[in-house]
């Protein structure tokens, strides 16, 4: 028979660099898939490497409100540029239906994704409600309760603009002041990077 055959020893000199170095790179393969989540949250959370710039012109209201939330008993399935006044429908608050009008018009092709519609809490004056039948035969009108909606007129007096989604959530906010092109950009933007409504 043959001479019998002896087992390798390695030495444990060998076996302990290797274990260290499955270590470290089991380690490595952690930190590069975890650590950018871990990053990310700490960043959200703690608020900090925050960018200061933005593409957006209006105040963005990323809270998970609705538009019952802000006192308006609609639903839509289309995105929406909704007008706001809790009090008469004034020169302020008809320049934002205008606007809100002619914004839809310049959305050209995409002008069907969206609609144009003014929530107010009382009875408009006759020579407006027969401006708005004739002006604005699409504009739609919903009642606005001004208990709900107090909240949100706090510290931002007379009427506003908002764009809300087909969800029903409050994603922009403008002021009477707002530029036609900047809510024009930002609707534009939106429906860009949106597959609903």
């Amino acid at each position: 028979m043959g001479a019998a055959m002896k087992p390798l020893n390695i030495p444990e000199a060998t076996s302990a660099p290797r274990r260290k170095r499955g270590r470290l790179q089991l380690l490595l393969i952690l930190l590069v898939s975890v650590g950018p989540m871990i990053l990310a949250t700490g960043m959200y959370k703690l608020n900090f490497w925050v960018p200061d710039g933005r593409s957006y012109h209006g105040e963005l209201i990323g809270t998970g409100e609705t538009r019952a939330d802000l006192g308006v008993p609609a639903d839509e399935s289309r995105w929406q540029m909704l007008v706001t006044e809790p009090g008469e429908c004034a020169a302020d608050c008809q320049q934002l239906v205008y606007l809100a009008r002619q914004v839809q018009i310049g959305l050209g092709r995409d002008a069907s994704r969206a609609s144009h519609a003014l929530a107010v809490s009382q009875p408009q004056g006759a020579d407006y409600e027969a401006r708005l039948a004739r002006e604005y035969p699409r504009l739609q009108r919903y009642g606005l309760d001004t208990g709900k909606y107090a909240r949100w007129s706090e510290g931002k007096p007379g009427p506003q603009l908002w764009i809300i989604d087909p969800h029903g959530n409050l994603v922009l906010r403008y002021g009477a002041g707002v530029n036609g092109k900047d809510l024009l950009n930002d609707l534009r933007q939106l429906l860009k990077l949106s597959n609903i409504g």
